[in-house]
């Protein structure tokens, strides 16, 4: 293997790419080809490829009474995996095309948790699938005032029927623990602020 090899989107031949499917979202098949750690070209692979637009996460936090927002609703995707498949999650939604993902996070946590946040605090982006999935994530904390959040939000044209709960951040944090919260963006931005809790309530109070 050699060590000097960096590899880059260069190092990738995308032979040939077909539509599968197309609909919210679309599935691509893509016959392509990319350099080994040897320095060689590789064999023609197939990939199909799950393409959404990115999205942004948001976990709405009181500085002052040190507790989260979180919301609970029903996913099709835990149906056969979960013993309950209405999961703890954070704020989301996905970024249309002309949006920044600030105004995601403000109009997804008044949409679904009927919350104006204040200050936004980036935590990462990530793929959380890249093995299948071009989608990324835009993982924020943001400052709110938890005091009397609570009801059932959501966009009925959507289907969505989403509780609201307020917990301290101890609470939150067992439920990670425990197994409770169970989806990876709630799972990131809870230890990231169990890790700089101090800092963000000291820039925030």
């Amino acid at each position: 293997m050699s060590d000097t090899f960096k590899p880059g989107t260069d190092d990738v031949q995308i032979l040939q790419r077909e539509q599968c499917f197309s609909g919210f979202y679309r599935l691509e098949r893509l016959q392509l080809r990319h350099r080994l750690f040897s320095g060689e070209m590789g064999a023609q692979i197939e990939r199909e490829l799950f393409v959404r637009h990115d999205a942004v996460c948001v976990l709405p936090y009181d500085p002052r009474r040190d507790e989260v927002v979180l919301i609970e609703q029903f996913r099709t995707g835990a149906l056969d995996k979960a013993d309950n498949p209405w999961l703890i999650e954070l704020v989301a939604g996905l970024i249309d095309k002309d949006e920044q993902p600030e105004e995601v996070a403000r109009r997804e946590a008044m949409e679904e948790a009927g919350l104006e946040l204040g200050a936004l605090w980036p935590v990462c982006r990530y793929f959380p699938s890249p093995g299948g999935s071009n989608e990324q994530v835009h993982l924020y904390v943001g400052r709110c005032d938890s005091e009397g959040a609570e009801g059932i939000f959501g966009l009925p044209e959507e289907g969505e029927d989403i509780k609201v709960h307020v917990w301290s951040v101890e609470r939150a944090l067992a439920a990670v623990r425990d197994g409770k919260i169970d989806n990876a963006a709630s799972i990131i931005a809870l230890q990231w602020l169990a890790l700089n809790r101090d800092e963000v309530r000291g820039a925030w109070s």
